[in-house]
């Protein structure tokens, strides 16, 4: 019951809210450094093609 136990939901919540921000900041900071390093790996590719 919510109404016996108001400080474990609390506790609950405040956990699993952090859980998600650190889930989501790690998705961003992980999706950030992957493209510099395809779009250089897509420029060489690029150069690669051409004929001189």
């Amino acid at each position: 019951m919510p109404q016996m136990m108001p400080l474990n939901w609390l506790s609950l919540f405040i956990f699993f809210s952090s859980l998600l921000m650190m889930y989501s900041i790690m998705n961003y900071y992980t999706s950030i450094k992957s493209y510099p390093t395809s779009k250089s790996q897509k420029l060489t590719h690029k150069i690669h093609l051409w004929k001189w």
